[in-house]
């Protein structure tokens, strides 16, 4: 989001931002680091969820908003400094990923014993114990479920990350509903990479764990293996490679072909099983792609495109057009509000709206896709006019696409957006220290950086565009107001009424 870390003069930092026109405003910018108690904010709930090596995870309540989110705890004293910054490498991916089916990180704490990574809160259970309940999935239900897979892990190498770890046990159902959506967690073997470098970790847990990670010469393809891996489980209840131990297990892998012998497999389709061959493909460069995956007939014949109607699409559109927030102070605390406080439900129902333009599945709308949505409703020149105008406003980060948050922020639900117990919620997080009123370093908190990588002036505009009556700090009702009029400036047809 334009904003460093280190603690450098403006003589040492030639980077530094020196004009409000340069600062970019990401939701991934806005995932702090806190130091302190992390009381002050959250009530952390017993008996733990969850217990590791290091430490634990709980369930916890935010104070200010009652959402109930999930807190990893790791003991600086139990973690060796490589586990530590091992994890620091986990909250650096985590704050940089923005899609449906990956955990979404929301700010990390540290204090003198531990760290703490506040996520969202998983309360469906691990697919690995969905397998167990049910021994095998139907091929439409594993269809299904190696989708979403499939189009995090086709987000995640578009945007240069690899997970080395795909397994069950690192998907999780959001909740217990029949529909729920899976999120895939557990980053802390995951690294960035760069086309054409081999990397040479093993890392990996046996059964999923592709041959070429075991000859410590692989690519980002090693977690399209994994997939495969899952999906052969999925579908039949065992594994293709087996072992009494590890190591068998890992000798398996190296050096066994896995079949479809068996009753199992009687009952399969042949498109099923050939989606598996090309999956587990022993040489990588012939091996398919996370996004030739997601798009297999097989997995398009029973997963349908989402489509919306042309009344939805019109509607949908509309909002992407008329979606204008051009101060800097505005575009942060609603996206920090739409990001940090709606709920799994509210973007649940924008989700199908999003995925229907996604043609291509891999968690962004391009402009291609965008034009393609519009040239339904205005012609093909005037869909690409649009397109262009609204990419100004929506693209945040600039990264040329629109991402799920940027997408969600712009269709969100404007009446409940600006509820007065929304905003009121918003206001106590924003004013750290209570007081009424938000001052230029709960600013700077806002926008996910502290220090001096950015000019004092930039701060120093930045409250400028809002502070009405030039006091140097935000009141409630100057908040207020500059929400709605962020809101409603262009779409005046949706302004509430007056009494």
């Amino acid at each position: 989001m334009g904003c460093g870390s280190s603690k450098q003069t403006e003589v040492d930092n030639p980077n530094k931002i020196k004009d409000v026109a340069h600062f970019t405003i990401s939701s991934h910018g806005m995932v702090a680091e806190k130091h302190g108690s992390i009381a002050r904010d959250y009530t952390l709930l017993k008996p733990p969820i969850g217990k590791g090596v290091f430490g634990e995870v709980r369930k916890a309540i935010h104070k200010v908003t009652n959402q109930v989110r999930a807190i990893k705890v790791i003991s600086k004293v139990k973690a060796s400094k490589a586990e530590v910054e091992r994890l620091r490498i986990e909250i650096e991916i985590l704050k940089r990923l923005d899609h449906p089916n990956i955990i979404r990180i929301y700010e990390f704490y540290q204090d003198i014993k531990n760290i703490y990574i506040v996520t969202e809160l998983c309360t469906g259970g691990e697919l690995f114990d969905k397998i167990q309940d049910q021994q095998v999935f139907s091929e439409r239900r594993a269809a299904g479920t190696m989708k979403q897979i499939l189009s995090a892990v086709n987000y995640l190498h578009k945007s240069k990350i690899v997970h080395r770890d795909l397994k069950p046990e690192n998907i999780l159902y959001e909740s217990n509903k029949p529909q729920a959506l899976l999120k895939i967690v557990d980053f802390g073997a995951s690294r960035v990479f760069e086309s054409g470098y081999k990397m040479n970790q093993k890392l990996g847990t046996p059964y999923y764990i592709a041959p070429e990670v075991l000859e410590r010469r692989y690519d980002e393809k090693c977690d399209v293996w994994s997939c495969g891996v899952i999906l052969y489980i999925l579908l039949c209840g065992f594994p293709p490679f087996n072992g009494e131990t590890e190591e068998e297990i890992l000798q398996s892998v190296r050096e066994d072909h896995f079949n479809f012998d068996g009753e199992q497999w009687s009952q399969i389709s042949q498109e099923a099983k050939l989606l598996i061959t090309k999956m587990l493909e022993r040489d990588p460069k012939r091996r398919i792609s996370a996004e030739q995956a997601q798009r297999d007939q097989w997995i398009t014949t029973y997963v349908k495109k989402t489509e919306m109607n042309l009344t939805q699409l019109t509607e949908v559109l509309n909002n992407l057009r008329t979606f204008r927030v051009e101060k800097k102070f505005q575009q942060a605390a609603l996206t920090f509000m739409v990001n940090q406080m709606a709920t799994s439900q509210e973007k649940q129902e924008l989700l199908q709206q999003f995925q229907a333009l996604d043609l291509n599945g891999d968690g962004r709308l391009s402009k291609e896709e965008l034009v393609i949505g519009y040239s339904k409703v205005m012609s093909y020149t005037d869909a690409e006019l649009e397109v262009n105008k609204l990419m100004k406003y929506i693209d945040q980060d600039k990264n040329g696409s629109i991402d799920y948050s940027e997408f969600v922020l712009a269709t969100f639900n404007k009446v409940k957006l600006i509820e007065d117990s929304r905003l009121e919620q918003a206001f106590r997080i924003f004013d750290k220290d209570g007081s009424g009123s938000i001052s230029i370093d709960e600013i700077k908190g806002i926008f996910g950086c502290n220090d001096a990588a950015v000019s004092d002036e930039v701060w120093k505009e930045l409250l400028a565009e809002v502070d009405a009556n030039g006091d140097g700090s935000i009141s409630f009702q100057e908040f207020k107001e500059i929400i709605i009029k962020a809101i409603y400036t262009n779409s005046p047809e949706q302004r509430p009424k007056s009494d």
